[in-house]
This record gives C-alpha cells, sequence and structure tokens, in this order.
C-alpha cells in the first residue's frame, strides 16, 4: 500500500496546527490542574498547621507537602499568585481537615480562619482556681507567674487589695500565643458589663451602696445553693439581715477565711475565731466577693425575693428549707440536720 505524503499548502496551516496543538495540550494541563486544585488534600487525619511571621508563600506550600497535604505543592503557589493571594497569608495556627481542598486551604490560609482554642472559667471558683486554670490551658503565653495577688489586683482596678470575684465566669475563646493577662482582662471586662447592667436594673431599696458590695453579696448567693430557682429567696434572707443589722452567719464565707486550713468540716473554733470572713463574728459583708459569680446570682441579688423569711437551712438534698422565726428555724435544723455537727449551712 502506497501512503500519501501529508503535504501543507501554506506555511499559515503549519501555524495553525502548532496553535492547536499548544491549545489543546494547556487545555488538558488546565484540566489537570483545576482537578488537583479541587481534589481533595492527601492527608490520612487532621492536622494543626503553623505560619510563623515572615514565612513565604513557597516555604509554606513545601511545608504543607512535607506533611502530606499537597501533592503539587507548585500548582498551589501557581494558584496563590493567580489569585493574588500570595501576600495575603495570615499567621497562627490553622486546623486542616483532610476534606479540605487546596483551593479551600488556601482560602483558610489568607482569612485570619485560625485555630481557636477555649477555657470554661466555673461559678463559684476561685480568682486562684481561675488562674490555674487559665494557666493549665495550651498556647497561652504566662505573664503573671511572677506578680503577686495584690499586683495582678491593681492591673484589674479593682477596689481592694484583692482580685476575687472581679472575673467572670465564662467559656472563653482564644487563639494561640494569647496571654493571661489578656484572658484575665477579657473576663474583667465581661464583669463590668454585666453587673452595670444589673446594678441599673435593680429594685428601689436595697441595703447596698455599690456595684461591688452587690458582687460581694451575689458570690455569698453564688456558694450558698446550687438550685437555680432558690438564688431570689437565698439572697432575700441576706438582705433582710442586712437590713435588720442580724449577722450573715453564712458559713462559705468562714470557709472561704480558714483558706488552706479548712478540711472539710466547721469546728466551733472556726466559728468563733475573728476573721475579716466569719460572717458569724462580723457586721454586714466580708470585705472582697469569696468567688467568681455568675449573671444569675448577681441578678438575684439585686433582685431579691420579698418574703419575710430571715433562716434557711439544708434538706440535705442540695435545696434549703426557709423559715420566718427562729423558732420554726431550730425546729428545721432538728428535723433535717439531727445528730450531724458544726453549723452545716444553718442560718441562725
Amino acid at each position: 500500500m502506497k501512503v500519501l505524503p501529508f503535504k501543507i499548502e501554506r506555511p499559515g496551516q503549519l501555524l495553525l496546527i502548532c496553535f492547536a496543538l499548544l491549545f489543546m495540550l494547556a487545555s488538558a494541563f488546565l484540566a489537570r490542574a483545576w482537578n488537583q486544585l479541587n481534589s481533595p488534600l492527601q492527608l490520612s487525619e487532621p492536622i494543626v498547621f503553623e505560619i510563623a511571621p515572615g514565612s513565604s508563600l513557597a516555604g509554606v506550600s513545601q511545608r504543607l507537602a512535607q506533611q502530606g497535604g499537597l501533592d503539587h505543592p507548585f500548582l498551589f503557589v501557581l494558584w496563590a499568585r493567580f489569585t493574588d493571594s500570595a501576600q495575603r497569608l495570615q499567621t497562627g495556627e490553622y486546623e486542616i481537615d483532610p476534606s479540605m481542598t487546596s483551593r479551600q486551604l488556601l482560602e483558610k490560609l489568607t482569612s485570619g480562619d485560625v485555630k481557636q482554642y477555649q477555657l470554661t472559667l466555673v461559678e463559684g471558683w476561685t480568682f486562684q482556681q481561675a488562674l490555674q486554670e487559665i494557666w493549665s490551658n495550651p498556647g497561652i503565653v504566662l505573664t503573671l507567674q511572677d506578680r503577686t495577688i495584690n499586683q495582678i489586683a491593681s492591673e484589674l482596678n479593682s477596689p481592694n487589695s484583692s482580685p476575687e470575684g472581679l472575673i467572670f465566669p465564662d467559656t472563653y475563646f482564644y487563639t494561640k500565643g494569647t496571654s493571661d493577662r489578656e484572658i484575665l482582662q477579657r473576663a474583667a471586662d465581661r464583669l463590668d458589663s454585666v453587673l452595670a447592667l444589673s446594678w441599673n436594673n435593680r429594685v428601689g431599696a436595697l441595703p447596698l451602696d455599690t456595684p461591688y458590695q452587690a458582687l460581694i453579696l451575689a458570690s455569698i448567693v453564688e456558694k450558698e445553693t446550687a438550685v437555680p430557682e432558690e438564688r431570689r429567696q437565698v439572697a432575700g434572707v441576706f438582705v433582710r439581715r442586712l437590713e435588720q443589722g442580724i449577722r450573715l452567719q453564712s458559713d462559705p464565707t468562714v470557709i472561704y477565711g480558714m483558706g488552706e486550713s479548712y478540711e472539710g468540716n466547721i469546728d466551733r473554733n472556726a466559728l468563733n475565731e475573728r476573721t475579716p470572713y466569719n460572717t458569724y463574728r462580723i457586721n454586714g459583708l466580708p470585705p472582697t466577693p469569696i468567688a467568681l459569680v455568675g449573671k444569675e446570682a448577681i441578678e438575684a441579688s439585686l433582685n431579691p425575693e420579698a418574703a419575710d423569711y430571715l433562716y434557711f437551712v439544708s434538706r440535705g438534698d442540695g435545696s434549703h428549707y426557709f423559715s420566718a422565726t427562729l423558732e420554726e428555724h431550730n425546729e428545721a435544723v432538728r428535723r433535717y440536720q439531727l445528730n450531724q455537727s458544726g453549723s452545716q449551712n444553718a442560718q441562725q
């Protein structure tokens, strides 16, 4: 069989054929590149990837490739330059999921969608417990470990030499590199906001001259009951006692004043010891809050239940029995705390 030679009639035909071939090759390359950019990353599990200050796009892509996140770092760099994203990489930690594509990854690294940590400060904790919780969480820069409590109180603008109760118990989100002081300041600002709003919405006449006094009372209410429905009742008992000049006689204040010497029981010696926090021995409120206070306890203390109760005693199940007279209260003590020693949270 004779093969006829392929003959190009005009020089322009060769140029057209070359352009056609180049177009086909370019189209195939772009299609493959687009497919690669929109395919899931080659990761077996999520990873945390950190971009340090001064990192280059090429360096970032190579490190991602080394960790298995990119099969084609060159394409990643090309796409970043094509979309003008190369100069918009933001420093920080990023959580990278295997389901992400290279395009989604680049968007994440340029949007500042950094890894968020969280910590929770709990109602009823002391300031020292909250501080230890902050220090124990990952990614937080410790700047206050060499500071005294008085110095920390000063930084938080405490009206007292103690920072007790001056931060709001809540869940806080933060990124790596956040300092302990930043967390405390955020919690302090949050408390100021909650306390100011509640103070402005308080009922008319209360034996409380300042928001700080309200915070002190709220901290006692916070520690006295774990039953949300009782907070306003407990607050009402303490408000009426303050109004009538009756000592608060609150066990949690005694326990706080005992500090590390408290071993689970309050004996007669502890009740008779005169400390700034022994409300069996002092008149009025203790000098500072005794715990972190939640919004509900603050609102209860500034809007106490209107009743005639002056006493309450634990039923042993977390709730309390409230009494208006000492005779009724003593009977409740006998009923609910027979053969129990100590004051056992009985208001007398």
